[in-house]
């Protein structure tokens, strides 16, 4: 980064390095394992039942993001700054398409899902057990 620079170009690049670091279950978890589902934090690697998903970025910083909170529900709003950023926390509608696409190729039967659970009027939760 060159100078002079503003504020608000630095903080606007702060949120695109800490956008893009791994996330990581804990120190002691590399992978999170629920039912068929397993992701490899390491790896950035997603199977379900064995066989390897493949996710779009955005896909996985929203899988990973509800994995290290998994069992809690997380509001639409808190899953939006974490995911896209500060500024999308009104854009409740792009959660809205991915969390389908997530269902479509992580779950059996998208209508019934078995791990990306909605808690309706709040948001999203990713089962634990």
């Amino acid at each position: 980064m060159s100078k002079p620079f503003g504020v608000g170009e630095l903080l606007a690049r702060i949120r695109v390095a800490l956008r893009h670091q791994v996330p990581a279950g804990g120190p002691g978890d590399p992978e999170f394992v629920v039912g068929d589902l397993r992701i490899d934090f390491a790896r950035r690697h997603v199977a379900v039942a064995g066989v390897p998903v493949h996710l779009t970025p955005i896909e996985y910083r929203l899988l990973t993001t509800l994995a290290r909170h998994a069992g809690r529900v997380m509001s639409q709003r808190q899953l939006l700054k974490d995911v896209w950023g500060p500024g999308q926390t009104e854009q409740a509608h792009y959660l809205r398409v991915y969390m389908g696409t997530l269902r479509r190729k992580l779950e059996r039967d998208p209508a019934r899902p078995r791990y990306l659970l909605t808690e309706p009027g709040v948001g999203y939760r990713l089962a634990a057990e």
